[in-house]
Parts: structure tokens; C-alpha cells; sequence
């Protein structure tokens, strides 16, 4: 059985990953207790489906506590079974649920919305430690649904390198395991021919190339990633998120992660995203 566990925080997005699951041909179940998941998971292969993405959060109270070992357990019975770990920034968060109106799960009338995101995030802690991180701040919708089709796409065993660009004015990644700043090289924004393209675009390349300290910032990250990704391979990681940013993430940053993941891709599963850009 190929099993995804989705949690995380209330409006970052769990529902939207439950549907681009549903519509990949899985069987779907929101909002299990997490006490049901050995059960439902052996009614469910004993009836012969072999794919299913199962949604649990905070509202399971006080068996949450109980879920990593379950999951050890389940993987450790054959189950290929991978857990996705969807954040927002609290600022997204709390603008998300004004603008549903809907109340906060663990809002009883005794904390704020605030309050409520915090103790959530507090409570999901040990569940967060044992997935993989997406978070879902600035993507909008049809990005959020490439990113959930690639993450059941990949392979269980081993490790996926992401390299993704980003512009620091929009906020660092919260899912990123390294990030790099290349704000410090010559800015092709500047160069009113090279403003409306991006890090993709051959002018914009030929450019930033000519440059030995982006030649030299290019071989220092690939040199430190290089000589760390063989610790996080030995750490049974599912995912490691190296994220470059520059002002605007539509120049420097892009280039510098297609370089990094043409480097990588011959001897790792590499992915690459622009977050961006459209």
C-alpha cells in the first residue's frame, strides 16, 4: 500500500492536498482520529486498496501523542507511508481565516486566533519532525497541486534534493533545511534590457556568468551542499530543501538553483522550484 499522511495547520492547505490526491486516483479520508490509523490502514489492504492519503490534525486531542509510533510501526510492517507537513506564516494564516470567517479549531472562546495558531503549532511539533515540509505562504493554488503530484510522485527510499528560489522581500521558506543569500552579486534588475526576463533566460545567464564572484558563489554552494548531503542521506531524510534567494527571486536566485540542480541531477532525485515566479 502507498499511503500519504497529510497534517498540519489548520488553513495551510490540507484540503486542497486531500483533493489533488483524490483526483490522482487515491482513496481519500479527512480528519481521522488518530487512534484509527492501524485499524483503517489493515481494513483498507486486507480490501485491496493500494493507494490512500489519510488527513489528520489537532483535533485529535490527546492520541496525537500516539502517531509516530504508529508510523514506525506501519513502515516497519511494509507500508510505503509518507508524511506531508503543510505551514503558513501566522500573518497568512490569520488573513486566511478572516477572509472564510471560519473558526479555529482549538478557539473556544479562551484565546485568540493568535493564541490558537501557536498552541496548534506546539501541539503538531512531534508530527511536524517526522515529515516533509511545504510551506504554503505565497503558493496559490494550481502551485500547491505540482508540488503535492511531484512529492507522491518521488520515491519512498532515498533522498529528494529540492532547490528552490525565492525573493527575501516575500519571506524566507519555512521548509527550507539550508538557505543561501546571494543578494551580494551584480543585480541584472537593474539592467533595463534584462528587468523583464528571469535566471532561465540566456541574456540574463551570459550576464550573471561573466561575473567570478558568481562563479565563485556558485562553486562555495555546491561545494557545502555537496559535502553535507551525504549526512542527511545517512539521516534516512525523505527531503532536503535548499533554498537560494535573492530581492526579488526572479533573477540571481533562479539561476543559481537551475545551476545547482544541473549539478546534482545526474547522482541524486533533484527537483526545482521557482516560488516567484508564475
Amino acid at each position: 500500500m502507498q499511503l500519504v499522511l497529510i497534517s498540519g495547520l489548520s488553513g495551510s492547505g490540507k484540503s486542497v492536498a486531500l483533493d489533488v490526491l483524490e483526483d490522482s486516483g487515491f482513496y481519500c479520508v479527512d480528519n481521522l482520529p488518530a487512534k484509527l490509523l492501524p485499524e483503517l490502514v489493515a481494513f483498507l489492504d486486507k480490501a485491496g486498496y493500494r493507494q490512500v492519503a489519510l488527513s489528520i490534525d489537532v483535533r485529535s486531542g490527546s492520541t496525537l501523542s500516539e502517531l509516530p509510533q504508529d508510523i514506525a510501526t506501519l513502515r516497519l510492517n511494509g507500508v510505503d507511508l509518507k508524511v506531508l507537513f503543510l505551514e503558513s506564516k501566522i500573518e497568512t494564516l490569520i488573513k486566511r481565516f478572516s477572509e472564510t470567517r471560519r473558526r479555529h479549531p482549538l478557539s473556544e472562546g479562551q484565546m485568540t486566533l493568535p493564541e490558537c495558531i501557536a498552541r496548534e503549532r506546539e501541539l503538531l511539533r512531534d508530527i511536524a519532525d517526522l515529515g516533509h515540509h511545504v510551506d504554503t505562504s505565497d503558493l496559490n493554488p494550481n502551485a500547491l497541486h505540482r508540488w503535492i503530484r511531484d512529492f507522491v510522485g518521488s520515491p519512498h527510499s532515498g533522498l529528494t534534493v529540492l532547490f528552490q528560489s525565492f525573493g527575501f522581500k516575500h519571506g524566507i521558506p519555512l521548509d527550507a533545511d539550508m538557505v543561501f543569500d546571494v543578494r551580494c552579486l551584480p543585480n541584472p534588475h537593474y539592467d533595463p534590457k534584462l528587468r523583464p526576463l528571469t535566471g532561465k533566460d540566456p541574456a540574463v545567464i551570459e550576464f550573471l556568468q561573466a561575473d567570478p564572484d558568481v562563479r565563485k558563489m556558485a562553486d562555495d554552494i555546491r561545494k557545502y551542499v555537496e559535502n553535507w548531503l551525504p549526512c542527511f542521506k545517512r539521516d534516512n531524510r525523505s527531503y532536503l530543501t535548499v533554498a537560494i534567494g535573492c530581492t526579488g527571486g526572479r533573477h540571481r536566485s533562479v539561476y543559481f538553483a537551475e545551476l545547482l540542480a544541473q549539478h546534482f541531477v545526474p547522482d541524486n532525485r533533484v527537483l526545482v522550484r521557482h516560488r516567484e515566479l508564475p
